[in-house]
């Protein structure tokens, strides 16, 4: 289950990001500003499923439809009141609110999944409308006070539909166990986890304007259609809206949990007006210290990420890790690319010892790659990493901004697969970076702007019996000087290190490059930096 501490961080994950100008206030982040058109009192709610009430048709084309109608007009964003006593709760009081188990929806039915509708209260005061598809028809989930245990918090009163601010996801064995597997909610935002892991990465559906002066638009999924599946079938289909000033979507995710869970999204997106900034595979991540900057020495633990790096495999079929780090100030990187193979934010430190860290369990976190479907042209991997103090806060963020940008009263396509996973299922044929750590250079004193750099590649080739001294390694700056390179073979362990010394000299930024190669061929996949003065 989701652990009370790991809500709360999800719950924050937008912290960090005010740094970046991401987001305008927690508000808009926690979906107060961008609602449906009509508050959800408006709206007539049907019965609960089940209860013999007639649906409403629905479509494969149904939400693509509403999509393409509500961009036709201009955007109107609802109040979505909420009573004092919910708005103002505490998050650890929000946090006592419990959907009875009883109540779950498909709680009793052998269909394989469950679902768990999230009450709305404290930062959560948004609204998901939630629908449930069976049949051919959508019937609205309706709020009932009387589904929900509030322990020992007492609300006045009645609250007539106080609606939903998201839903659980939970997978079912028909025994009466329960796993969770995802969470849709606040904003745009959702997180998925394999068996035996614990919640970490939050992706985006859509991400506008990251990091760009006029401010970043944070779109919301306002509605849902939630299909009823099969267990023979092992997949949730849920279909949602998403609307935000400049633009209206139609998105459809479907949801395969298992030893990796998979989650492919296809999604129409309608312009009001032109965008320039958007990304696809959106991903927000929390990187407080590691290898690559070991400034918090009075924390006891040796690391404290849940990601340890970007990995890329490029249009061109070149593999590029690039390891991550908390920066002193805003690092905006962008790897130009077409037609991405995949990319993603990597958890590649599986050991405990990483980081001796017995409540937050970072070694278990997710890795999330993406894989494109169909060709998204030319564009840019771009990586933002955010100047952070708070484990609480997800400070890397990652996505493909496509160079092209979505005309007004546009139409456009894009699918992906997303991988939420230990090791994603594309990996190198090559050596891959398994160690990546930074310090001052032997001898340099303290104030010294010299580097010492150890990169740790691991591979088959480094145990075989190949001609080991012909592997040279190829070392390269945008800026400064590297000298001092020097390889040492470990047999075996399959492992090459290489150590390198750095000068920036004047230079307060440099791009620093790395791999291995036999004869003039890579034997690594390329290692990538920036340093920062």
């Amino acid at each position: 289950m989701f652990r009370r501490r790991e809500l709360l961080k999800y719950a924050l994950a937008g912290l960090a990001v005010p740094a970046l100008d991401v987001f305008a206030d927690m508000s808009e982040v926690l979906g107060q500003t961008n609602e449906p058109d009509k508050p959800a009192t408006d709206t007539p709610t049907d019965p609960a499923p089940g209860n013999g009430a007639k649906g409403k048709p629905f479509g494969q084309n149904s939400v693509a439809d509403e999509a393409r109608e509500r961009a036709g007009k201009p955007f109107k964003a609802s109040s979505a009141e909420l009573p004092d006593f919910f708005a103002k709760l505490e998050f650890d009081q929000f946090l006592d609110i419990k959907r009875k188990r009883e109540s779950l929806i498909w709680a009793d039915d052998n269909v394989g999944f469950a679902i768990e509708p999230l009450h709305r209260g404290s930062i959560f005061s948004g609204e998901m409308v939630l629908q449930i598809v069976e049949n051919g028809s959508e019937k609205r989930l309706s709020y009932r006070r009387e589904d929900y245990d509030f322990g020992k918090l007492k609300p006045p009163g009645e609250a007539a539909s106080l609606g939903f601010s998201g839903f659980r996801v939970l997978r079912t064995d028909g025994k009466g166990n329960r796993e969770e597997v995802a969470v849709f909610q606040g904003a745009c935002f959702y997180k998925a986890i394999a068996e035996h892991q614990m919640p970490g990465i939050t992706a985006r559906a859509l991400a506008l304007r990251v990091g760009d002066p006029k401010g970043e638009e944070v779109p919301r999924l306002v509605s849902a259609w939630i299909e009823k599946p099969t267990r023979a079938k092992n997949a949730l289909v849920v279909h949602a809206l998403l609307d935000s000033p400049s633009l209206s979507g139609a998105f459809r995710f479907t949801l395969r949990p298992g030893e990796a869970t998979i989650v492919d999204t296809e999604c129409t997106l309608f312009t009001r007006v032109a965008i320039d900034h958007f990304g696809l595979g959106a991903m927000q991540a929390t990187y407080l210290f590691g290898p690559m900057d070991r400034r918090r020495s009075e924390d006891i633990r040796p690391g404290v990420y849940e990601v340890s790096g970007l990995q890329m495999l490029s249009g061109r079929k070149e593999w590029i890790w690039r390891p991550i780090s908390n920066r002193d100030t805003l690092q905006v990187s962008a790897f130009v690319d077409e037609n991405p193979a995949g990319f993603g934010l990597l958890q590649r430190d599986r050991e405990f010892f990483r980081f001796l860290d017995d409540e937050q369990f970072w070694h278990q976190r997710p890795s999330v790659w993406i894989e494109p479907i169909g060709e998204w042209g030319k564009g840019s991997v771009t990586l933002a990493e955010i100047p952070a103090d708070s484990q609480l806060n997800q400070n890397i963020v990652a996505y493909f901004r496509p160079r092209e940008p979505l005309a007004a009263n546009s139409e456009t396509n894009f699918a992906y697969r997303q991988f939420w996973c230990w090791t994603p299922p594309e990996r190198p044929n090559l050596a891959m970076t398994t160690t990546s750590r930074l310090g001052r250079a032997y001898g340099a004193p303290a104030n010294s702007r010299r580097r010492r750099v150890l990169v740790e590649f691991t591979g088959d080739i480094f145990g075989e019996d190949k001609p080991q001294d012909e592997i040279r390694p190829r070392a390269s700056c945008y800026s400064g000087t590297i000298t001092s390179v020097r390889t040492t073979l470990i047999k075996e362990r399959k492992t090459m290190r290489v150590q390198f010394e750095f000068d920036p000299g004047q230079s307060n930024q440099s791009e620093l490059r790395l791999d291995l190669a036999l004869r003039d061929t890579a034997v690594t996949e390329t290692w990538l930096y920036r340093w920062t003065a």
